[in-house]
């Protein structure tokens, strides 16, 4: 970013020609043009949506869904889960599991 902005400084300070000024001139209003663009763009806060549907049956530490361990990502997930199958056993997951 230093290097998009100074350019066009040492240009001018260097007694510029209409070439150099004209090029001052667009450089500096792309880089401003690209500054105010990038304040204006906002991050999604929505986080994933994740759905699990008819996921049979987890027996012995097994999954049938879906497990994101300590809840990776960003923002808020939108989880659904329906008719999900039985889930037998230690760390077993049927439907949708975020836990640590």
């Amino acid at each position: 970013m230093a290097g998009v902005l100074s350019t066009p400084l040492i240009w001018l300070l260097d007694s510029p020609g209409a070439g150099q000024l004209a090029g001052a001139t667009v450089q500096a209003a792309v880089g401003i043009a690209a500054l105010v663009w990038a304040l204006f763009q906002r991050p999604s806060s929505a986080g994933p949506t994740d759905r699990a549907v008819r996921t049979g049956e987890a027996s012995r530490g097994g999954i049938t869904g879906i497990r994101w361990p300590g809840g990776r990502g960003r923002g808020t997930a939108t989880a659904t889960a329906e008719r999900t199958g039985e889930a037998d056993g230690e760390n077993s997951v049927s439907g949708i599991d975020y836990s640590n």
